[in-house]
C-alpha cells in the first residue's frame, strides 16, 4: 500500500470535551505554532511545531499557513437538501412555510437531474462553509438520496442522509405511503448504508406528517437495522405543538409519541426541541437521543429561542444544525454567529469554546461519531478546515487586535463567514480552495 503523508503547520484548535461538564481550559488543545500530520486519511500526531518537526522524515511535505487556524470540520447535525432552491424565502411561520415554499421545491426532486444538479450545488456548499459531515433530509423521492449518496460517494465525505416518509397532511404530489416509505427506505439503506463512509437515517418529516402506521414501520427499520441513524423534528413552533396534541391525544407529549414508536435511541436526533419540558429532556437524555440546535432557523421564521442550559442540566447531547433552507446560511460560522444571540436573549452566555464545541465535538457526539471526527487526536479522520484570518479587511484589522485564541475564535464566529475557509479536507484530501 502506497503510504501518503504530510503535514500542516499554523495555529491549531480543537475541542476535547464540553465546557459544561469541565472547567473550560480543559475543554481544548491550541498550539500556537502547531504540527498536524496526516498519513493515509488519518491524523497520526498533532502538537506543538518545536515537539514534531525534528522527528519528521525528510521526504515529508509541510505545508504552512500563515494568519491561519486549523480546526476540525464543521459538523451540521440538521440541513434539507431539497430546500437549497428556497433559502431566504420570505414572510411566513412554520406550518404556512412549507406549503407555500417547501413542499413546491421538493416535488421537483422526482426527477433525478434536478436531484443530482442540486446535491453538486449542495455539497459544494457546505464544503466552501467547511462542513465536511451533514445530517440531511432529503425529499420523499427515492431519487433524491441516491443523488446526494453518489455526490458525496465521490468526494469520500463522511456524510448521514435519509429519504423523508410523509404519508398525510402534505399535497397529494408529495405524500407517500407507509408500506411505500417502507420498501424505498429500506431499499436505499441496502444501497448506502455503511459504504465508505456513508450512513443513513430513517427520516419521517415530522409527527403530524406521518400515521401511526408509518411511524411504527419507521420503528422497525430501527430494529432490523441496529446502527442506522433516525432524524426527525420536534418542537419547533407553538402551532405545531397544539397540533401534535391534537392528532395524538392519548400521549402525553410532543416526544411521547416518538417514544411509544421505539424512535428513541443512540443514533436518535431531533431537530429543534425549542418548546420541551424538563421532563421530555430527561426522557432525551435517558435514552442517549440528541438535540439539534438551529439558530437562524428559528429567528427566521418566529419560532422561538432553544433552551441550551436547560438542555445541559439534564446532559442532552446538543449539535448545531444551519436547517437550511428555515435556515438562512450554509455557513456554521454564521449559525454561530446567532446561536450567541439566541442565549444572549435569555440572560445567558455562549463562550467561544462552547460555540467550537458545538460546530464540532458536540456535533459528532450527537451523531455518535467522536471517536472518528469532531476532533484532531492521533487516530480519528482528517475532516479539517483551514480559517484564514485575513479573508476580509475588516476580519483583518480586528484580527489584529485580538490578543487570545479565545478572542480569535470569537472574532472569527461574529465576522467569519464561507470567505474565511481557506480550505476544507476531507479524510486528508482537499476537497475545497477558495
Amino acid at each position: 500500500m502506497t503510504i501518503e503523508k504530510k503535514a500542516y503547520r499554523a495555529a491549531i484548535v480543537h475541542s476535547i470535551a464540553d465546557p459544561a461538564e469541565v472547567v473550560v481550559e480543559a475543554s481544548y488543545e491550541y498550539f500556537e505554532d502547531g504540527l498536524m500530520v496526516v498519513e493515509n486519511g488519518k491524523i497520526t500526531a498533532v502538537g506543538h511545531t518545536r515537539d514534531l518537526l525534528g522527528s519528521l522524515a525528510s521526504d515529508v511535505e509541510v505545508v504552512t499557513y500563515t494568519d491561519a487556524l486549523i480546526t476540525a470540520g464543521f459538523i451540521d447535525t440538521h440541513i434539507h437538501l431539497p430546500q437549497t432552491g428556497m433559502v431566504g424565502s420570505y414572510g411566513e411561520q412554520l406550518l404556512d412555510w412549507l406549503n407555500t415554499y417547501v413542499f413546491p421545491v421538493e416535488r421537483q426532486f422526482a426527477d433525478p437531474g434536478h436531484a443530482a444538479e442540486v446535491s453538486d450545488i449542495f455539497i459544494k456548499e457546505l464544503l466552501r462553509n467547511g462542513t465536511t459531515t451533514a445530517l440531511v433530509f432529503g425529499s420523499r423521492h427515492k431519487e433524491s438520496v441516491d443523488a446526494f449518496f453518489t455526490a458525496a460517494e465521490k468526494l469520500n465525505l463522511r456524510m448521514i442522509a435519509g429519504k423523508v416518509m410523509m404519508d398525510r397532511n402534505a399535497p397529494d404530489y408529495l405524500v407517500d405511503t407507509a408500506e411505500s416509505s417502507y420498501v424505498d427506505s429500506k431499499a436505499l439503506i441496502e444501497r448506502w448504508h455503511g459504504k465508505g463512509r456513508l450512513h443513513y437515517a430513517v427520516t419521517p418529516r415530522f409527527a403530524p406528517t406521518s400515521t401511526p402506521e408509518q411511524l411504527t414501520l419507521a420503528g422497525q427499520l430501527l430494529t432490523e437495522y441496529p446502527d442506522l441513524y433516525m432524524q426527525t423534528h420536534i418542537s419547533e413552533n407553538l402551532k405545531e405543538v397544539e397540533w401534535v396534541k391534537a392528532l395524538f391525544p392519548e400521549r402525553k407529549n410532543y416526544l411521547d409519541v416518538y417514544d411509544h414508536f421505539k424512535l428513541l435511541g443512540e443514533r436518535s436526533v431531533f431537530a429543534h426541541g425549542v418548546h420541551l419540558c424538563d421532563q421530555e429532556c430527561e426522557r432525551l437524555a435517558e435514552t442517549g437521543s440528541a438535540i439539534a440546535f438551529c439558530p437562524t432557523s428559528n429567528f427566521f421564521l418566529g419560532s422561538g429561542l432553544f433552551n441550551l442550559p436547560m438542555a445541559e442540566r439534564h446532559k442532552v447531547n446538543v449539535g448545531l444544525g444551519t436547517d437550511v433552507g428555515g435556515g438562512t446560511s450554509f455557513s456554521i460560522l454564521q449559525t454561530l454567529n446567532e446561536a450567541y444571540k439566541v442565549m444572549q436573549l435569555q440572560g445567558a452566555k455562549l463562550s467561544p469554546f462552547k460555540s467550537l464545541y458545538l460546530a464540532t465535538l458536540g456535533g459528532a457526539r450527537a451523531l455518535r461519531l467522536e471517536d472518528k471526527i469532531g476532533n484532531l487526536h492521533e487516530g480519528t479522520e482528517a475532516d479539517f478546515v483551514v480559517l484564514d484570518f485575513n479573508a476580509t479587511p475588516l476580519l483583518s484589522y480586528r484580527m489584529k487586535q485580538a490578543t487570545s485564541i479565545e478572542e480569535k475564535l470569537f472574532v472569527l464566529m461574529t465576522l467569519g463567514d464561507d470567505r474565511t475557509v481557506s480550505e476544507t479536507y476531507s479524510a486528508g484530501v482537499l476537497v475545497h480552495k477558495r
